[in-house]
């Protein structure tokens, strides 16, 4: 009893002597939790911490003491209330000794997230978010926030047996990880929350709540786990600094592989555009790059992840397109065409190994690598029909050099092994990705939408024995020649009875295009003869050259253009009725009402009375005589075709004669016309494995070996008659003369453009021939000692010592 009576009286004695902090903390707990907060006394303790802000740290540590104490005896009334205390205590002290009051209340708040309850976790976190919306006057130099991003990372992937319960953890991890990135992002001495320790956390938990919409139709607003993990992920996004991009995608491209979120990849297109829409526009290009060193990265996975990358690539393409890309225009073309020839080298290596394996799968494969090849061409497309002008022909010349061409090397595109086939498919593909690139292409002048880089290659294309790529290749050059959208009303072959009525839109033809069709006319002219005498064109080919000659006359046509285009349709004519190429009827027909079709245009285009009847009245006549020859009856289906064509009907065809006279009484210099065109000859022709055309030409000589006439073909049987025609030679006379007219009146009339064309082609082909007759006659000079002799041939030379050559007098000083 006595020690009882003692203990008592101590505690008495010394309760007056405790620390007036320690007895103003206790005053604010009442006896029973569920009273709550003694709100008297609670504003004394502030009024005491505001007037003695160096008791702040003391304060804070014993709550932090008596918070311990009640949650380890799972006093959670009393935890509630220390709690609500610091956080009023938070909100009205704002000095330089808060800072040693800080450490204390997180380090209760730690301790609450430490619980395995889920109240006290939602409770530590909410004063935590209430910590974050402060700011602080100073910086801290030693506070460190690892702890509460791995805390609360962990809680966003809550998987409690409770629906609810789990959604409020998750929800209240996301608020956490929200109120760290408030409270660190903007502080400069808080930058290693972009480390990628961190960031490995902090993206990952957003995405995994944005990816599990399970519980969005149950709850709305800010309660929705995804809702609220997007609105973070933007904030983030938002403050991310230049150099910190790298280190804020990177997780997300590890998170959709970890999950495999590329097939099907919605998720990915949907992350991809809130990264480009949330970050700033002069980042683009970190994003673009990321992707494409990613898409690297895969490029031996399977079709279908490939395609899900190139797609999500073609989403923040699109967005960043009009913007900032920065350095990397060129580095996504690149990178997209060599993913381009890695897919078309899989889907030919896949033909070859399952030749004799199920054609179900191969077919299945075939289609998945189709699938990546669209979305190449899309992305390049995209990407290059919105960035400048300027930038976009720079982008036409770089995927024009990559476009792999017979007989010349193409270091860009290794096709050496792809063979016939494989090569074949990348030009498609490289055309396509073209005429995506060149679509709503305006240049100023036709020299820069068709520099002499880019047109020799493009015609050179064109002359590939493919009538898919000729196709190609005429609607490229379509997009660049259209400056004023007039195709669309100029689609189909057809005799249009009222061109006016189309309400065409043109210009008067500028210095610079004049002097464009004087250098590259002829270009563009023997392009379109060439790919008129085609044997396996169909009707796609011959509406495309109609239109090509259409743009031509209402975009570069001055009166010399308007000439040569129609010696280009009457040299059409005569190919199609002498037939040296043995031409399908089919063809010769098609040749023919192209022919019709554009006169019938061109004539109104230049409003030329006797040009226009003159067209009609062949019009007439053949819809009369000869229907097949007009574009509206040949491309019908089943459309009869006669056996021959009578080139003595002279009716139905257009004559020189009255063209000549039609346009010389309106003013043209008609003396040309008297000329036929005669195309140029380049070295076009052997590139591309075509038979040239080069023995059209009379003063040219074909003198290669394989060429002569066998010696029995020469053997002629002598009698009278040929005795008789070798001493006439009137005859021979009379032959020579008018072939030396010809060559005058060629050289007097035909344009200077086409004779230097055709000079250059002599000169080229003989020194061709020069070449071959040295390789062939020329023996290689003695070797010198120590140099293997050559075998072959029927007479070995034997190796000769350097001092007994034989040296000429120039050589030697």
């Amino acid at each position: 009893m006595d020690s009882e009576s003692s203990d008592t009286g101590v505690c008495g004695c010394c309760g007056p002597l405790r620390p007036r902090y320690k007895r103003l903390v206790d005053n604010i707990f009442p006896e029973d939790p569920k009273d709550g907060l003694v709100k008297a006394d609670m504003e004394k303790l502030t009024f005491y911490a505001v007037s003695a802000p160096e008791k702040l740290d003391r304060i804070g540590a014993y709550l932090a003491e008596r918070l311990s104490r009640d949650v380890v005896r799972h006093r959670y009334g009393y935890v509630v209330i220390a709690m609500e205390a610091l956080d009023q205590l938070l909100m009205a002290c704002h000095s330089q000794s808060i800072k040693p009051f800080v450490e204390s209340f997180l380090h209760m708040v730690a301790k609450l997230l430490e619980s395995r309850e889920p109240d006290l976790q939602v409770l530590g976190t909410n004063s935590f978010v209430k910590f974050a919306n402060i700011e602080e006057d100073t910086p801290s130099y030693h506070r460190r926030y690892d702890f509460f991003v791995s805390q609360f990372s962990a809680m966003c992937h809550s998987t409690h047996e409770d629906p609810e319960t789990r959604t409020r953890i998750r929800v209240a991890g996301i608020k956490g990880l929200q109120g760290v990135v408030r409270k660190t992002v903007n502080d400069e001495l808080q930058a290693i929350i972009w480390e990628p320790q961190h960031m490995d956390k902090l993206i990952p938990s957003m995405l995994f709540n944005m990816q599990d919409n399970e519980d969005a139709d149950r709850v709305s607003g800010e309660e929705n786990p995804a809702s609220l993990a997007e609105s973070c992920f933007r904030e983030l996004l938002g403050r991310a600094a230049y150099g910190n991009m790298n280190n804020a995608v990177r997780p997300v491209l590890v998170h959709l592989d970890n999950h495999r979120l590329w097939d099907p990849n919605e998720f990915a297109v949907s992350c991809f555009r809130i990264i480009m829409y949330s970050i700033q526009a002069q980042h683009s290009h970190h994003v673009i790059q990321q992707v494409l060193n990613h898409l690297d990265t895969h490029s031996k996975n399977t079709p279908r992840v490939r395609a899900g990358i190139v797609q999500v690539l073609l989403e923040t393409v699109a967005i960043a397109a009009k913007g900032s890309v920065g350095p990397t225009v060129l580095e996504v073309f690149n990178t997209l065409l060599k993913h381009l020839r890695v897919s078309v080298d899989c889907e030919l290596g896949d033909s070859r190994r399952n030749s004799g394996s199920s054609i179900s799968s191969f077919r299945n494969r075939d289609s998945d690598e189709r699938i990546v090849q669209n979305a190449i061409i899309q992305t390049i497309g995209f990407f290059g029909g919105n960035l400048p002008d300027y930038q976009r022909a720079e982008v036409m010349m770089f995927i024009m050099g990559k476009v792999p061409v017979y007989g010349t090397p193409c270091h860009t595109l290794d096709t050496a092994k792809m063979g016939h086939q494989g090569t074949k498919r990348i030009q498609t593909m490289l055309l396509s990705s073209l005429i995506m690139v060149t679509s709503g292409f305006k240049c100023k002048t036709m020299s820069a939408g068709l520099p002499a880089a880019f047109l020799e290659p493009l015609c050179s294309i064109s002359l590939m024995e493919d009538a898919e790529l000729r196709q190609l290749v005429l609607e490229i050059l379509h997009n660049i020649i259209d400056r004023h959208d007039n195709r669309a009303k100029l689609r189909g072959i057809r005799i249009i009875p009222n061109v006016a009525a189309l309400k065409i839109k043109r210009e008067k033809i500028s210095k610079q295009d004049v002097g464009f069709m004087k250098k590259h006319g002829q270009q563009l002219y023997r392009h379109i003869y060439l790919g008129c005498k085609e044997e396996d064109n169909v009707q796609k080919n011959f509406e495309l050259l109609f239109t090509a000659l259409a743009l031509i006359t209402i975009e570069l046509a001055n009166e010399d253009v308007v000439i040569d285009v129609i010696r280009l349709s009457l040299a059409l004519q005569d190919m199609a009725l002498v037939n040296e190429e043995n031409l399908p009827m089919f063809c010769r027909c098609g040749i023919l009402s192209l022919v019709a079709a554009y006169m019938n245009f061109l004539s109104q285009m230049i409003a030329n009375p006797g040009l226009c009847q003159h067209v009609s009245k062949v019009i007439e006549l053949r819809n009369l005589e000869a229907p097949y020859l007009l574009p509206e009856h040949v491309f019908r289906e089943k459309c009869p075709l006669p056996a021959a064509l009578q080139s003595e009907d002279r009716g139905v065809y257009f004559s020189v004669c009255e063209v000549s006279e039609a346009l010389g009484g309106s003013g043209y210099n008609v003396e040309r016309l008297c000329v036929p065109y005669v195309p140029q000859v380049t070295d076009e022709d052997r590139l591309t494995r075509r038979k040239s055309f080069v023995d059209t030409v009379s003063l040219q000589v074909d003198i290669l070996s394989n060429s002569l006439p066998d010696k029995s073909q020469l053997a002629e049987e002598i009698t009278f008659e040929t005795l008789k025609k070798a001493i006439d030679t009137t005859g021979l006379e009379e032959q020579e003369r008018e072939r030396r007219r010809q060559v005058m009146e060629k050289f007097q009339k035909a344009p200077f453009e086409e004779i230097a064309a055709h000079c250059e082609s002599k000169n080229n082909m003989l020194h061709d021939r020069l070449a071959q007759i040295f390789e062939l006659t020329i023996r290689p000079p003695p070797s010198p000692s120590g140099s293997s002799s050559v075998t072959s041939g029927p007479a070995p030379y034997q190796s000769v010592p350097v001092y007994e050559i034989k040296f000429p007098d120039l050589c030697v000083y």
